[in-house]
């Protein structure tokens, strides 16, 4: 899927804009966050994949989908990986699973080289209590940076179908 990007270099406002857009596209349901995601080889300014949450079969997050395409489509994961891969998430990625399924962090620490995730705002406690999805991330070398300046906007979408209180 690498394709060239229409958003200045390093702009990681601009690309947290698109993962928010991403992020609109996921189901609104009461046990699931709207994340939206975008994998970017920042040497090459491309956008290698994106995805967002449950839009691959099955209880599934938008690291995971974004992750899992660029997987199939031979961009990530082949040992060929970018000089510079980095991941933009709307939100912490995950280090628990309710559902059972594979944390994002792990997908995120499988031999891909992504060096940093940029992210839009913590994930909230209701889940799964305390994500450490951060510390577990640096601790393997990854850097963390929050992107800030979308926060209201990016919590508004992922909780979609949540109840007000």
């Amino acid at each position: 899927m690498a394709e060239s990007s229409s958003i200045a270099p390093v702009d990681h406002l601009a690309y947290m804009r698109y993962a928010l857009s991403l992020a609109k596209k996921a189901p609104p349901k009461v046990t699931n966050f709207c994340v939206g995601a975008v994998l970017v080889d920042e040497a090459a300014n491309a956008i290698l994949s994106t995805g967002y949450t449950m839009e691959l079969p099955g209880n599934t997050h938008a690291e995971q989908c974004c992750l899992t395409k660029a997987e199939r489509s031979g961009v990530a994961g082949t040992g060929a990986a970018p000089q510079k891969l980095v991941l933009y998430t709307t939100m912490e990625p995950c280090n628990e699973r309710a559902s059972g399924n594979r944390p994002c962090t792990e997908t995120i620490l499988k031999p891909r080289g992504i060096k940093v995730v940029y992210v839009g705002v913590k994930e909230p406690d209701k889940f799964v209590g305390k994500n450490v999805g951060r510390a577990k991330l640096e601790e393997a070398g990854i850097k963390y940076v929050h992107v800030p300046g979308l926060e209201a906007e990016i919590l508004e979408v992922a909780t979609a179908g949540h109840e007000r209180s």
